[in-house]
């Protein structure tokens, strides 16, 4: 048999060559020859049997996917298990290495420190020592309040020169101020005369038993009323008869403080002298520096002392 004119021939001699050996009597090698046809393959029974072949073949691979699936998710499995193992070990051993009760330091076994439920008293104030005689018991005389030979503020020095202590407040005034001292009650008044460059300063502190009486004599006072100079011991006389002194008074404490300042020549001491003005104002803020040193040191000294 031949397909159309010309056609190839199967095999040799131009003899027609059957490809599927179909001659009566051989076998099929499909199996699947109908009776009464034995020269024509059964089709159909060859589709269905391609298709179950297909079949078996798309149930292998899928259930190779799946058997493949699950080795992967049991690697995956064990190497977590394997690695929470690993962690729980590693926490262990880092618990273990952490000391136990018995290792770690104990107290001291000594006494606990204890303290005071009371409030400590608040430190004493310096104005109140030398506010009121009762307190104010440190050592007064011209020597603690005037000490030393000269006295130095702001790179200018003073010589000290006379000196006096006096019960009879009076006599260490003038110009009217004896009587408000002694009308307030005043005890004693000390002086100290400094110089320089031919000004001299007469300074004085009038002390009193309280610090209400201190101030009421310097309210009282009234121009005019001054501290008497004090010369002598080298200064010579000054704000005598007549030339123009400057004049000072203030208080703190329980201590009236003055001032006397001018020229031992004689000279005026004017407005706008600088000269006169800065040695009062020098002195004033001397004096006024000694009345607050004697509170500074007493209350110092109360506040280290031991409850009595």
């Amino acid at each position: 048999m031949s397909f159309g004119q010309g056609g190839p021939q199967w095999g040799s001699g131009g003899q027609h060559h059957d490809p599927y050996n179909s001659r009566q009597g051989a076998p099929d090698p499909f199996g699947t020859r109908r009776p009464g046809d034995p020269d024509t393959p059964d089709w159909a029974a060859l589709a269905e049997a391609s298709a179950a072949r297909a079949r078996r073949k798309r149930w292998l691979m899928m259930g190779g996917g799946a058997l493949a699936t699950a080795a992967i998710a049991g690697i995956v499995a064990t190497a977590i298990v394997s690695s929470n193992d690993d962690g729980d070990d590693r926490s262990q051993n880092t618990s273990s290495e952490l000391p136990g009760p018995e290792d770690l330091p104990s107290g001291s076994g000594g006494p606990e420190p204890s303290f005071s439920s009371v409030a400590p008293a608040p430190p004493p104030n310096p104005k109140d020592f030398i506010s009121s005689e009762t307190k104010d018991t440190a050592p007064l005389s011209v020597d603690t309040l005037f000490p030393g030979t000269k006295l130095t503020m702001a790179g200018r020095s003073y010589a000290k020169g006379p000196t006096a202590r006096t019960a009879a407040c009076t006599a260490a005034v003038q110009g009217g101020l004896g009587p408000v001292l002694t009308r307030n009650g005043c005890d004693q008044v000390f002086r100290a005369t400094y110089s320089k460059d031919g000004v001299a300063v007469t300074v004085g502190v009038a002390v009193f038993g309280r610090e209400a009486e201190a101030k009421k004599a310097i309210q009282q006072r009234v121009r005019g009323q001054n501290l008497a100079p004090l010369a002598g011991a080298g200064v010579n006389t000054f704000c005598k008869a007549g030339p123009t002194c400057r004049f000072t008074a203030n208080s703190y404490g329980r201590y009236a403080y003055f001032t006397t300042t001018g020229y031992t020549t004689g000279k005026d001491v004017v407005t706008g002298d600088t000269k006169a003005f800065q040695a009062g104002d020098d002195l004033a803020e001397f004096v006024f520096r000694q009345i607050v040193a004697r509170g500074n040191a007493q209350a110092s000294a109360a506040a280290v002392a031991p409850a009595g």
